[in-house]
């Protein structure tokens, strides 16, 4: 369903009951909430589970394409206004991951439950920056399907590049659609983020934190460190997997994502 927010129009999915534990899923760059199906599919139906598309990307509008991190936080907040949310389990992979932590340490009072999946809270040093600078050249000359046909090699393991073909032609096929300015504003934005390392030792609910093995853009050992920070947090390392951990080894994934909804029940 398309909502009118922040003067701009989010596109969002709903399952469930919707006076149960609500879980809002975050997805990675440049994807759409569709990555989430192999969760939101397991997912037993007394859970209120809401994914959404980010500004500029699956089938929210583009915008100016004047992006900041901040800027997709306030997006996040104004959703849980409109769904009347005051607390929510926070679940982002990678950039969704950035804005999940950036959120909390904003706002740790909205939030009862913290998964970061494939996702690190150091900002980007000067090489990353450029790095990115480059990627959004590339995108301007060359396209989005070359841009497309570059990233998946990035974010699937390699095994998964000849082992799982529907899963990388789908993620392919989902960044094909998206808007250069998006992909444009989106790099600009992850480039610019803050560095929340400082705020994870204050994150005082539940957090599960799970990485593919292979991942090479996030490696696991850095995901294992940044675990290190965060008071009582739960750390997996999901095997045969790369940056999409959660479609590469979904029921792995899943596993852990469902023990760990399971003990927040018990909590609460």
């Amino acid at each position: 369903m398309l909502v009118q927010l922040n003067d701009h129009e989010m596109n969002l999915v709903r399952r469930g009951d919707s006076t149960g534990l609500p879980i809002i899923f975050i997805h990675g760059f440049p994807f759409s909430h569709a990555m989430w199906e192999p969760q939101l599919s397991v997912l037993p139906p007394s859970y209120n589970a809401i994914a959404y598309d980010i500004r500029g990307h699956g089938r929210s509008a583009v915008g100016d394409g004047l992006y900041t991190i901040e800027l997709f936080v306030d997006d996040l907040l104004a959703l849980m206004d409109y769904l009347e949310l005051e607390q929510a389990v926070a679940c982002g992979l990678s950039m969704g991951g950035y804005i999940a932590l950036r959120a909390i340490e904003r706002h740790p009072e909205r939030f009862n439950g913290l998964i970061l999946a494939d996702t690190r809270s150091v900002a980007d040093n000067d090489e990353a920056r450029i790095n990115r600078a480059g990627v959004i050249k590339s995108v301007m000359t060359k396209g989005v399907e070359a841009f497309a046909a570059d990233f998946v090699k990035l974010v699937f393991a390699p095994q998964s590049l000849t082992a799982r073909l529907e899963q990388v032609e789908f993620i392919k096929q989902i960044i094909c659609t998206t808007d250069p300015r998006a992909i444009g504003g989106t790099l600009l934005a992850l480039a610019a983020r803050t560095d929340t390392t400082n705020a994870l030792p204050k994150i005082d609910v539940p957090t599960l934190l799970m990485v593919g093995e292979h991942d090479a853009l996030t490696s696991p050992s850095a995901s294992e460190h940044m675990a290190g920070f965060i008071p009582g947090a739960e750390f997996h390392v999901i095997p045969e997997a790369g940056h999409l951990s959660n479609l590469e080894n979904a029921p792995v994934f899943n596993r852990h994502l469902l023990d760990y909804l399971g003990k927040l029940e018990q909590v609460k």
